[in-house]
């Protein structure tokens, strides 16, 4: 039967030693066949879990709210203190990845680290995975709707924006990047290595033109400039709120973890591919914050523009050029999306494998033509189209259902990491490791999540109303309720945590030719 396993080695430095990696042995020995293709090279891991971070979208998205809530001594020094916890995170997650390379990732590694309760812990960590990623999808394809309606008034005065727009313009993008990976796992690769081509050199042009082309620019001392619009009289409240720009920005680098049984040499590729893709997403979004805080000329007109970020394209650079750069952040939210549709597919995929989701056999079923988990993907983009629909009534009740996603998507990484800390010196790592590093940089993870998690689900703006309260913490009471009914009344009977196909040489067998 060995003629028919597809081996895929890489070589490692471990101790000094090489050490020849085999995915498929990898795979087969953690119970699973082998279903996807593997062809994502370490440039595309890599590729996946930058794109969806996505400086370019994140940072345009969130710009105007840092602005009111502490100015650019936060935006900036905000912006470097957050990535290096972001980094710690993705460090102690890329330890996890090299263990467990599936698609499964968080909820597959929670359930192998849990000393008890293993169905438990990797039921609430897959479900809050799940609602993350798609929340993740619906939010992108929204902020990309509301972009291109930014522009399309830019270009035509006389176009009125609306929510009936903005959410039939994100359902035909949802649709759009469903189709781009319905068809093969390899157009998405070349589309992911488009994408990080598209964002670096979309990154230079823009800051290379606010460096150039304002008339002026803020002086240096500038970045110190603090400011509290919040409506909170506390500057230190505000200021703190001002760090959930970047924790915004940081989500979705799970990608490389989802991405690891289509990935070449997963066991170190995956890790390295979570760590580069924040380092480098951390380096080139502080020169693009700081090309952005320089270039301010008015403060209080900018603050208050519908699109703050926009609004000093068109300051610094004139009309022309500015729809110019937005096109270049539409790409960019495009590319984003793409990703993290795709990422939020192979997880659906790997959570129905172990029957964790209503029909997990349709879900986890691969096209033989395309070798693709194409129901995933329709699911994945059912769910999230679902998410938007409330926006066409309220926008309000959009952001309370998408606000889930970092909270959702962050709480989903720490578990893993505090069980493997719990786990201590039992935990057994793969070829990627901290070394003794290992257990202080989890545990500053653990408590960054916590303490992040807590701002994100405090109030945002001063007075309190229904438009301004923050619906985060409802959302997520609502989805672990969810998640806690259904265990207690059927999933613990049938659903024990990740299942095993067999013996490595069964499950070899099984292979997807």
């Amino acid at each position: 039967m060995s003629e028919r396993i597809s081996t895929h080695r890489a070589k490692a430095r471990a101790g000094g030693e090489t050490v020849v990696l085999d995915d498929d042995a990898t795979l087969h020995a953690m119970g699973y066949p082998r279903k996807l293709t593997r062809r994502f090279k370490a440039f595309d891991n890599f590729a996946i879990s930058f794109t969806i971070i996505n400086i370019l979208s994140g940072i345009f998205s969130s710009f105007g709210f840092g602005m009111n809530a502490g100015g650019p001594r936060i935006l900036v020094f905000g912006w470097i203190g957050v990535s290096v916890m972001v980094l710690l995170i993705g460090a102690a997650m890329g330890e996890v990845a090299s263990a467990y390379p599936t698609s499964g990732a968080l909820y597959f590694s929670a359930g192998k680290l849990a000393k008890r309760h293993k169905g438990a812990w990797s039921w609430y960590t897959g479900w809050l995975n799940f609602v993350g990623q798609i929340g993740g999808t619906a939010a992108t394809g929204y902020a990309a709707a509301t972009f291109i309606q930014a522009f399309a008034q830019l270009q035509w005065p006389s176009y009125q924006a609306t929510a009936h727009q903005t959410v039939a313009i994100t359902a035909v993008i949802i649709a759009l990047q469903g189709l781009a990976n319905t068809f093969t796992v390899q157009l998405v690769a070349v589309l992911n290595r488009i994408s990080v081509w598209w964002l670096l050199i979309g990154l230079v042009v823009i800051v290379g033109a606010l460096i150039v082309m304002p008339d002026q620019h803020q002086p240096a001392s500038f970045v110190t400039h603090f400011e509290n619009n919040t409506g909170f009289t506390s500057g230190l409240y505000g200021g703190m709120l001002g760090l959930l720009v970047t924790s915004w920005t940081f989500t979705g680098f799970d990608g490389s973890f989802h991405m690891s049984e289509e990935t070449v040499g997963a066991t170190v590729n995956a890790p390295k591919g979570i760590i580069r893709a924040i380092g480098y997403s951390a380096i080139t979004g502080l020169i693009l914050i700081l090309a952005l805080v320089y270039s301010i000329s008015d403060y209080a007109k900018v603050a208050g523009a519908g699109t703050p970020p926009v609004q000093i394209l068109i300051d610094g650079l004139g009309l022309g050029v500015a729809k110019v750069m937005l096109l270049i952040v539409i790409g960019a939210m495009l590319f984003c999306g793409l990703a993290n549709l795709t990422s939020n597919t192979r997880q659906i995929f790997a959570f129905s494998r172990d029957g964790a989701m209503p029909g997990s056999r349709w879900w986890h079923s691969v096209s033989p033509r395309t070798r693709t988990p194409v129901k995933a993907v329709w699911l994945a983009v059912g769910c999230s189209l679902a998410l938007v629909v409330p926006g066409w009534w309220s926008h309000t009740a959009f952001t309370a259902i998408v606000s889930v996603n970092v909270v959702g998507l962050f709480l989903a990484y720490a578990v893993p990491i505090f069980l493997r800390l719990r786990l201590g010196n039992a935990f057994q790592p793969g070829p990627w490791h901290l070394g003794r590093w290992g257990r202080p940089i989890g545990w500053l993870a653990v408590v960054w999540i916590f303490l992040s998690s807590i701002l994100f689900m405090l109030p945002q703006a001063s007075p309190i109303t229904v438009d301004s309260f923050n619906y985060a913490p409802i959302a997520l009471a609502a989805v672990l309720l969810i998640a806690t009914v259904w265990w207690f009344t059927t999933a613990r009977r049938r659903f024990q945590g990740p299942v095993s196909y067999g013996r490595p040489d069964e499950v070899a067998a099984m292979d997807l030719i």
